[in-house]
């Protein structure tokens, strides 16, 4: 008999040079609570069981042994988030609101997702979509 397999917590980092800036941003932008908070990383809470967490780039490399000059999450190439909506004209208004900049305007997708494609003050992608209907 094998033992039940734990739930999945999918947390995306965002390395950011401006850690109040960059939480004032996402909790406009998607109403989201921090759910943890120490001066270099807050960790706000996404639908679906998912967490952002930011943190404060200088303070990742103290904290991780990371130098600037490796790879880190969201510092020298943009991370991806995907986030799913129900309404999605809402979602496009809250983050234009909270001072997104569009890439890429709303459109169907080639593999038939509704999405558009923003960037947060540090430029990390922000992808919208339409929730799937149904269960």
């Amino acid at each position: 008999m094998s033992a039940p397999s734990s739930p999945r917590l999918d947390l995306v980092i965002l390395a950011v040079t401006d850690l109040p800036r960059a939480v004032a941003f996402w909790c406009a932008a998607f109403e989201l609570r921090p759910r943890v908070q120490v001066p270099v990383y807050v960790e706000l809470e996404l639908p679906g069981g998912m967490a952002l967490g930011l943190y404060e780039r200088e303070g990742f490399g103290r904290n991780t042994g990371q130098t600037p000059s490796l790879p880190v999450p969201g510092a020298l190439q943009p991370t991806e988030l995907y986030f799913r909506c129900d309404d999605l004209d809402a979602a496009i208004a809250r983050l234009e609101h909270a001072g997104a900049r569009c890439l890429s305007p709303r459109a169907l997708r080639d593999w038939g997702d509704e999405a558009a494609y923003y960037a947060d003050p540090d430029g990390n992608v922000v992808v919208v979509a339409r929730a799937p209907v149904g269960p």
